[in-house]
């Protein structure tokens, strides 16, 4: 792909940290010329990466260096996407950034079409569909062996005590507006046809945060493969645990996908539910799971588990470097997803 992407990531909070800064180092056709940050951290961080530059600043304006640049990666809170997107490619430069990458339908169109007039590429991290046991899944469902799909269920429950960002109370119904991209485009790549919104039922928070308790979102689902089947989105803010899954009820298996943990389970058709195929299914279960931990766990352990992130980061330098298409994170699927999260803010029965 020639000569590395050279790019400058702005906001150095956990998920750039944690997340695009290591992926960025590991790979090849990125070049890190600088970090951008309000706070007083982007130096240590700048040396730590070895960064040519650094900036303590919110804005990307002033900034004499970002001639340097190529592109950029945005992982600032929620509210300051669209600003900084707007600017970057005002600027010249192709744009990676934490999803949601806009605040309303009307910011995120505006986007689209202020990339594809400067012929820049704009990419969302849609990372968790990329990741392993996802792969593995869809890998599944395409070579026919669930037999015909009956339903999908992403569930999430959200312990309100976890490590979360300062800043999501001031977002629209809270965590609900940061989090659901991820379940919104994981729901859309799996399921066989196109989605119709038919419920939304969203539960106050009882800790009185703009945050619901819950949000059940129920779709019905259109195959020309299978028919029509329901899909639903169940999402809990107050629960004593926090898990996320998504399920696929199929004829012949269950597929279950443990996204935090990266892991796989898939369990056969129990027919008639006697005692050995309950015990079979137990067996199964357990053998997946703990099994799958010494890959997937380990590497959680060393910090080294990117869920995807990696793919993410490869597939928009070689769409940056070679102006290939920017299949499955661009610009038009997190618009899609963005109206997604609008209507099942803005839905009336």
């Amino acid at each position: 792909m020639g000569k590395p992407l050279k790019v400058a990531a702005v906001g150095l909070g956990w998920v750039t940290t944690h997340r695009h800064l290591p992926t960025l180092r590991e790979n090849p056709h990125y070049q890190l010329i600088g970090v951008i940050d309000s706070q007083a951290r982007v130096q240590t961080i700048a040396q730590q990466y070895n960064c040519t530059h650094f900036q303590q600043t919110d804005t990307l304006e002033n900034i004499p260096w970002l001639d340097e640049v190529d592109a950029i990666t945005i992982g600032t809170p929620p509210k300051t996407h669209y600003p900084l997107i707007k600017t970057a490619l005002q600027l010249g430069k192709h744009v990676l950034t934490e999803k949601p990458f806009a605040m309303t339908v009307a910011e995120g169109e505006e986007l689209v079409t202020l990339a594809k007039t400067q012929g820049l590429t704009l990419g969302i991290v849609h990372n968790f569909q990329f990741a392993s046991s996802t792969q593995r899944l869809l890998h599944d469902i395409k070579s026919g062996c669930f037999g015909k799909i009956k339903a999908i269920v992403a569930q999430q429950l959200s312990n309100p005590r976890r490590r979360l960002p300062a800043w999501y109370e001031q977002l629209p119904l809270g965590l609900f507006y940061d989090e659901s991209p991820h379940f919104f485009y994981l729901v859309s790549k799996i399921a066989p046809g196109s989605l119709k919104l038919l419920q939304s039922d969203i539960f106050p928070s009882t800790l009185k945060q703009v945050t619901p308790a819950a949000i059940n979102l129920q779709y019905q689902c259109d195959s020309t493969e299978f028919g029509t089947l329901p899909v639903s989105i169940n999402m809990n803010f107050e629960a004593p645990i926090s898990e996320w899954h998504l399920t696929v009820y199929g004829e012949n298996y269950l597929g279950d996908i443990d996204i935090f943990r990266d892991i796989y389970i898939r369990l056969p058709n129990d027919g008639l539910h006697t005692t050995r195929t309950v015990i079979r299914t137990s067996a199964l279960a357990t053998w997946q799971h703990w099994s799958q931990h010494f890959t997937s766990g380990i590497k959680h352990l060393r910090g080294t588990l990117r869920y995807g992130n990696d793919v993410v980061f490869s597939r928009f330098a070689e769409a940056a470097i070679t102006g290939c298409e920017l299949e499955d994170i661009d610009a038009i699927n997190a618009l899609s997803v963005l109206k997604m999260q609008h209507e099942a803010i803005g839905f009336h029965r």
